[in-house]
């Protein structure tokens, strides 16, 4: 405990914490160790993990075959750059990718994160008009509740009211912020303004079927097929984001198959290594690529990360992709969904609760009125959970592993809290 002590009280003045006010949050808990669904804190108490570290944890913590293939590509190649040299995780997991996507979606351009994969997407979108000789193709659409990363490029693609970006207005690029098309009214809406528009967009971004730190918004496949569809029409390009989505998270593999959409860019992150290394991909279909060769050097996509397709992500990304070639993820999706619908149903019942919504392995519980989040916080965790509200919105997005038992203790867990603040209101 003193080693701990030592570590937790020396290191914190020197650390800045993520989306916190450090000038009055609660300290944070230490982390000694992680196993299955469990995190093991410094004080010995233990923690059922609701959010899968930010959604990213897909098969549990130290999953014995991932660890396994980092530790066979650690002693042969950690990391070489990837300008001018290739390696064999990379080139495999590209083909592994390219084959698992819809369509033609089969050129794979990898980065560290989720944010830079969007940021790749956008100048993939922008510089494929340029280089068809329509320059003045170079806005984006996005829409109402959605998020899309914290670089400065991504943050002009987040809802300006209920991000967390509102502080940086004005100095972001001036992008088209549209309703979800989910009615006749915001159809129609959302179509005229694609035709108004054509000749200066470049791409429509989307979060297919949830809009994650947004809220965990929802909206239905046939929401998704008419957005393709008036891209197709108006000549505008589909991003979809599945950083989030992606890899079974909404109940297949990739949320775009529910609607048969191949968008023209797709971006993967956070639990394409299980949750294990930093690894983002950028994939694009072929006629997107093909745009871009020429003879002329500056038709290339001018974009390279100094740790682009390390060998470790790699290596950690084709182990969790044997794992959902393996292991019935797909069926333990649907299992958590059929019991989150289940044990989360009762808190619409309670006071200041807005609406329940369930999606795949994802639950998520609306609040009205003022939140809390701090006393939240702390109150899971002291029954033995880690969920992290954000917003007004309670959610849990378990690792797919999860037991029903564990699963169980989460949504009473959840029921237990909100019921206390119901009394409260």
């Amino acid at each position: 405990m003193t080693e701990t002590r030592d570590w937790l009280t020396e290191g914190l003045p020197n650390i800045w914490l993520p989306y916190t006010q450090m000038a009055t949050a609660a300290p944070p808990l230490a982390v000694v160790a992680s196993q299955g669904v469990r995190l093991r804190l410094a004080d010995g108490r233990e923690l059922i993990d609701g959010i899968s570290s930010w959604w990213t944890a897909c098969h549990g913590y130290n999953h014995p075959h991932i660890r396994a293939a980092v530790e066979r590509q650690l002693a042969t190649l950690p990391h070489v750059m990837f300008a001018g040299l290739v390696h064999e995780p990379a080139l495999r997991l590209a083909q592994r990718l390219a084959a698992l996507l819809p369509g033609d979606l089969e050129r794979v351009f990898f980065t560290e994160s989720g944010s830079v994969a969007v940021e790749v997407a956008l100048k993939m979108a922008i510089q494929y008009w340029r280089n068809k000789g329509q320059a003045e193709k170079q806005r984006i659409v996005y829409f109402r509740h959605g998020y899309h990363g914290d670089t400065f490029a991504t943050m002009a693609l987040c809802d300006p009211e209920e991000g967390m970006h509102a502080l940086f207005a004005g100095s972001m690029p001036d992008h088209i912020m549209a309703e979800l098309p989910s009615d006749e009214t915001t159809r129609r809406a959302f179509d005229l303004l694609l035709e108004t528009h054509a000749g200066r967009l470049a791409a429509v971004i989307v979060e297919p079927l949830v809009q994650g730190a947004g809220g965990m918004k929802m909206h239905d496949a046939q929401t998704l097929a008419f957005i393709a569809e008036a891209c197709r029409r108006h000549q505008v390009l589909l991003i979809a984001d599945e950083i989030m989505t992606g890899f079974g998270r909404t109940g297949r593999l990739f949320a775009c198959e529910e609607a048969d959409v191949i968008p023209d860019i797709v971006c993967l992150s956070k639990a394409l290594t299980g949750g294990t290394l930093p690894l983002a991909a950028t994939v694009a279909r072929r006629h997107v690529f093909e745009a871009f060769l020429a003879d002329d050097p500056s038709a290339a996509l001018m974009h390279g990360p100094t740790y682009m397709a390390n060998a470790l992500a790699c290596a950690a990304a084709n182990a969790s992709l044997d794992l959902f070639e393996r292991e019935p993820r797909l069926a333990q999706v649907a299992a958590i969904e059929a019991q989150l619908r289940e044990e989360l149903a009762p808190c619409r019942e309670l006071a200041g609760v807005a609406g329940v919504r369930v999606k795949g392995a994802i639950g998520a519980v609306e609040l009205a009125g003022g939140i809390g989040l701090d006393a939240l916080r702390r109150r899971f965790a002291g029954l033995g959970v880690w969920v992290r509200p954000f917003g007004n919105v309670v959610y849990l997005m378990p690792p797919f592993v999860i037991g029903a038992a564990d699963l169980a203790t989460l949504t009473a867990a959840v029921r237990s809290v909100l019921a206390e603040r119901a009394a409260t209101l």
